[in-house]
């Protein structure tokens, strides 16, 4: 499993909200280099806040919102050979949606190029606290998609 860092939460005995990352950690996430990302936040293409170490970083709805811009306009690699496989798929990824109703909800994660939308209870998507911007996995196994959050280093 691929880990993105540490990742700035809220206390222990809380789900994790919206997250900042860190120049690194935006880029893995994006599927480009860090001297890329950076053009794009001096260019104004990708807005940038500072974390509290004082280091640049990208909030979480910031970095789903161009998550989806290069998922739509094909701005990625796309056609990259497969290195590996199993029955278990694990994309790492950000909640990019997430549409309520009073029982169930559906979740947008966007992936690289990949969206994945979930259905889940409203019960579960607020208990796992998933909004645009959360950093979340899609477990695919055959037809089912569930929803992990990654735990912070």
């Amino acid at each position: 499993m691929q880990r993105f860092g540490t990742l700035e939460t809220e206390p222990a005995d809380r789900v994790p909200r919206v997250s900042t990352f860190r120049i690194r950690q935006a880029s893995e996430l994006l599927g480009v280099s860090d001297d890329t990302l950076r053009r794009w936040a001096e260019g104004g293409r990708i807005a940038t806040t500072t974390d509290g170490a004082g280091r640049i970083a990208v909030e979480g709805v910031e970095l789903a919102r161009i998550a989806q811009e290069l998922a739509e306009s094909a701005d990625h690699a796309e056609g990259q050979p497969v290195v590996a496989h199993s029955v278990r798929n694990r994309f790492t990824g950000l909640v990019i949606r997430v549409v309520r109703d009073t029982v169930m909800a559906q979740v947008e994660i966007q992936a690289g190029p990949h969206r994945f939308v979930a259905l889940l209870s409203r019960e579960a998507t607020d208990e796992l606290g998933l909004e645009p911007g959360v950093l979340a996995v899609a477990a695919v196994k055959a037809t089912n998609v569930s929803v992990e959050i990654p735990t912070a280093r």
